[in-house]
């Protein structure tokens, strides 16, 4: 054991021991070296794995606390949905809400984009202007679709570190996950066809549907285990259902991550039915345990899941570079890429590439969970004690969003457009479904810097609920 892990180990003690009590203040890292006789950076390591933790919590030029460690927290209810097809029509309100999030003056707690300064802008930037410079003439050509064969090829590489075979032939690079995720849809489906969704869900999925000119199905989701699979059963035994869109690994917006077991029956279930699964995992590397879960795409012994997954939420969420390992769909994916989009841009493919392969993606990928999970316990402390006990939220083991449950009577749009005359934007539950529910819930981005405006701005909302 370390030495900063033995002082994390007496700190935790004295925790225990009441020594210092939820709410007080801690030693300063300087009065902590000082009786210690420990090094600054020793010290520091501690008091963030403390916090790693949640035993302690920071607050800008203020120091340490001790938290309050038990989050005495409700959880949302699953919510009844009706077994039916429906027309999807969201984009009108979707691109009014998206608009706000351009306003830099705003607290975004409704954004779907995390931090960028958890990022490792400079190193991506220099690895950017280097593979620039050494670009070929010809590349253009050579990373049309399916992309660049060395960025597919280390791909493929993190794919078989979980156990899964997956030829980098079948990786398709698009520009970003939702082109992966529109594409896969597009291959799968026609207008007119019914297709199945979370509920609540992803609106980017309500945009693509809508788009298309297909029809949604929701399926109810548990807020901790997700798909409800006995209702996924009856509706494709009732219903025409031509694919699924499932989000399988810390969803957005609840945040839930389904079983290893409920993972594997969900593709026997739809491999019965010839249903084509399209698995967006693009928060797949945002776990806060041991171990990244594997994507349901790990049990497809029939190549039918279009596993979808993306750089943007976990390294460079400017470059716009993701990927689909298509399986039995990989040509008409890149069929479809070449009469819309051409290809993802070459410049960052190849700086990505070129960025994978120097090392340091896994230790940054580390340093950004433990970031995310302090601020998901700063922001669950905030809520337990600015907004009213009767307030559901989850509390997921990875991504970086939660989900709010309000009482009834609660209009959440209402409630957004209060916020927004303070400053603050939310993200209403209406978005989340096709069927107009959720009225009462929201979701928030808890990956924001925590400091005294985001503060504030949880304190607003608690006031504003009453």
């Amino acid at each position: 054991m370390g030495r900063y892990e033995l002082l994390a180990e007496q700190i935790k003690a004295q925790i225990l021991n009441k020594v210092w009590r939820a709410g007080e203040r801690i030693p300063s890292i300087r009065q902590c070296c000082k009786t210690a006789g420990l090094s600054p950076m020793t010290v520091l390591q501690a008091y963030q794995l403390l916090e790693s933790q949640g035993w302690i919590y920071a607050r800008p030029k203020s120091g340490y606390f001790v938290s309050h460690q038990t989050l005495n927290l409700l959880e949302p209810t699953r919510q009844p949905v009706k077994l039916q097809s429906t027309q999807v029509d969201i984009n009108n309100i979707l691109f009014d809400v998206l608009q706000n999030t351009k306003d830099s003056s705003l607290i975004q707690l409704g954004s779907a984009f995390p931090d960028p300064q958890l990022f490792p802008l400079k190193a991506l930037t220099r690895s950017l202007a280097s593979s620039s410079r050494k670009m070929s003439p010809f590349s253009t050509v050579s990373n049309l679709p399916p992309g660049n064969e060395p960025l597919r090829q280390i791909i493929a590489q993190r794919y078989a570190q979980q156990g899964m075979q997956i030829n980098p032939d079948e990786i398709v690079i698009t520009s970003g996950g939702m082109e992966a995720l529109n594409l896969s849809l597009q291959a799968v489906t026609q207008p007119g066809d019914l297709v199945a969704i979370e509920s609540p869900t992803f609106y980017g999925a309500l945009q693509a549907i809508e788009r298309l000119k297909l029809k949604a199905v929701e399926i109810p989701t548990h807020p901790r285990t997700g798909v409800d699979l006995n209702v996924l059963a009856q509706s494709l035994q009732q219903l025409p259902i031509k694919a699924c869109w499932f989000m399988t690994s810390f969803q957005n917006p609840l945040g839930f991550c389904m079983s290893q077991e409920d993972k594997r029956d969900l593709v026997s279930m739809l491999s019965l039915y010839h249903v084509p699964l399209i698995e967006d995992d693009v928060y797949g590397e945002l776990y806060f345990g041991n171990e990244r879960p594997l994507p349901a795409k790990a049990y497809d012994a029939h190549s039918s899941v279009l596993h979808c997954a993306s750089f943007s939420k976990c390294l460079s969420p400017g470059f716009r570079v993701g990927w689909v390992a298509a399986g039995n769909h990989t040509e008409k994916i890149q069929r479809l890429q070449l009469m819309s989009t051409l290809s993802a841009s070459i410049p960052t493919q190849l700086a990505l590439n070129e960025y994978l392969r120097a090392g340091g993606f896994d230790a940054h990928l580390r340093r950004l969970r433990r970031m995310l999970e302090q601020r998901q316990h700063q922001m669950l402390q905030a809520i337990q004690y600015y907004l009213p006990t009767n307030v559901k939220v989850t509390q997921p083991e990875g991504g970086y969003f939660l989900w709010l449950e309000f009482a009834k009577e609660i209009d959440s749009f209402a409630l957004y457009q209060r916020l927004l005359a303070e400053k603050v934007a939310i993200a209403p539950g209406i978005l989340f479904s096709s069927q107009k529910q959720y009225t009462h819930h929201i979701r928030i981005n808890y990956a924001l810097p925590w400091n005294s405006r985001v503060e504030n701005a949880i304190d607003l909302l608690g006031r504003l609920l009453g």
